[in-house]
This record gives C-alpha cells, sequence and structure tokens, in this order.
C-alpha cells in the first residue's frame, strides 16, 4: 500500500502535475488534489485560463501550493525540461493527471475530415506520449508515482462520425497500457510500485454547460467533481490493483 506520511492520507505531500489544468476538469482536479494536501502543478497552453485555474485553487484551500507553469506539451523537449523542474523544484513526482482534451467530428463516417485526425493526434496522442517519456523515471522513483489519463467510453465502441477522436483516444489507451507494462517489469516479482490507468467516462459535464442547456439531460455524463474525486482516489489504491486498468465511471461499453 501506498505510503501516508503518518497523516492516513495518501496524497499529503505529495506532488502532483496535471497536464491540461486549464479547463473545466483541469480546475477541478487542481482543487481536488489540493484539498487532499498535495503540492500540484499544473501545466497547460493557455496562460491567462492556467492562472485563472491556479487562482482558483489556491483561493479554495488556503495555504495550498498550487503552480501554474505554461508548457508546450506538443514539445518533447519543453515537456522534458518541465518534468525535470518539477522533480528539482519539489523533490518528487508521485503522479501525472493527463487532462489535454480536444474532440472533432462529423455527420458521417464518409464526411470525416482527416484535418481533424491531424489536430487531435498532436492533442490527445502526441501529449500523452510526451508527458509519459518525460515523467517515467520520475514516477519510478516514487512510492506512490501514478500516471492517468482520462479517456473516453468512444475509444471502445466509435461511432461512424467519430472516427478520429475514437481512434485517438483508442491510441492513447494502447500508450498508457504499455508505460502500465513498463511499472510491472520494474516492479519484478514484488509487482509493481507504479501505476498506469485509465479513467473512462462517457463524456464530462460542469456547471457552464448545465446554464447553457438547462433543460439538458446529460445523462450517463461525469460531473468534473466527480471525476476529480475519482483521480484523487486512485492513490487509495495500491499499484498492483489499478497498473494497467481501465476504471470505468460510466456504463461498461
Amino acid at each position: 500500500m501506498s505510503e501516508t506520511n503518518g497523516t492516513g492520507n495518501v496524497l499529503e505531500g505529495a506532488v502532483i502535475a496535471v497536464a491540461g489544468a486549464a479547463g473545466p476538469a483541469g480546475r477541478a482536479a487542481l482543487k481536488r488534489l489540493a484539498e487532499a494536501g498535495a503540492t500540484v502543478v499544473g501545466a497547460d497552453a493557455d496562460a491567462e485560463r492556467l492562472a485563472s485555474a491556479v487562482d482558483d485553487a489556491r483561493y479554495a484551500h488556503g495555504g495550498a501550493t498550487v503552480i501554474g507553469d505554461t508548457v508546450d506539451l506538443l514539445d518533447l523537449h519543453a515537456t522534458r525540461d518541465w518534468a525535470n523542474r518539477v522533480e528539482k523544484d519539489f523533490g518528487r513526482v508521485d503522479g501525472v493527471v493527463h487532462l489535454v482534451g480536444g474532440w472533432r467530428g462529423s455527420a458521417t463516417f464518409a464526411e470525416t475530415d482527416l484535418a481533424d485526425w491531424d489536430l487531435l493526434e498532436k492533442l490527445l496522442i502526441r501529449t500523452v506520449q510526451h508527458t509519459s517519456l518525460a515523467f517515467q523515471d520520475a514516477l519510478t522513483r516514487s512510492d506512490r508515482g501514478r500516471y492517468l489519463l482520462i479517456s473516453a467510453a468512444g475509444a471502445s465502441r466509435p461511432t461512424a462520425g467519430n472516427a478520429a477522436y475514437a481512434a485517438s483516444k483508442a491510441a492513447a489507451e494502447a500508450w498508457t497500457l504499455a508505460l502500465g507494462d513498463a511499472f510491472r517489469k520494474a516492479g519484478g516479482d514484488a509487482g509493481p510500485q507504479q501505476a498506469a490507468a485509465i479513467l473512462v467516462v462517457k463524456a464530462l459535464v460542469h456547471d457552464a454547460m448545465r446554464a447553457e442547456r438547462p433543460n439538458a439531460k446529460f445523462a450517463g455524463f461525469t460531473d468534473v467533481t466527480e471525476l476529480a474525486e475519482a483521480i484523487a482516489g486512485v492513490w487509495d489504491r495500491p499499484a498492483a490493483e489499478v497498473n494497467g486498468t481501465r476504471l470505468w465511471l460510466t456504463e461498461k461499453s
């Protein structure tokens, strides 16, 4: 079981990097992880939105250490620099939460625009490749290292108009599971001491969406606060239990 530093809280004193921290899910994750006592370092390409998200988390949890770094996660060198900087500044990295998102779709399969693939391959696959490669060594040095990908049920059951999106998500899942296998092999006979896992949602919903569409049901959607709670909860479970798994937050497809 992961170390609790005598507090009973696995995340107390942990250092967690959040990629894609400026969106609604990122904001919720920053707040929840800060609430749990973690030092949280968020990265996003949008400096203004990131600063707002960091300020919100700090305000919600006075005294929490929440940092924002403007990072181009499409640049492997910049991502490695970020990972090295986080470990140097705080002495450890205990988790990476990957929340970089994006969506493009079409009415039919025949109308698929391959320009959508070009965009989604960068947002949904390349950023996963870069963050996982950049942080693997630091996570391996942690007694509670976790790499968490947020994915979509559509990766397992793609629809005709979502070919580019579903294929991108499926590739990101495969990459994350490969990292999990690396953790498994590193653990040897004792089993993995770190974990790479996938949290699967149908789609996400937040308060602004509800305000814009007050009559919408959002059936099966996961609220970003529920996602943040599930993210934090992964550290409560042994690495061997969650490594290389898909954790479904919606009906399994």
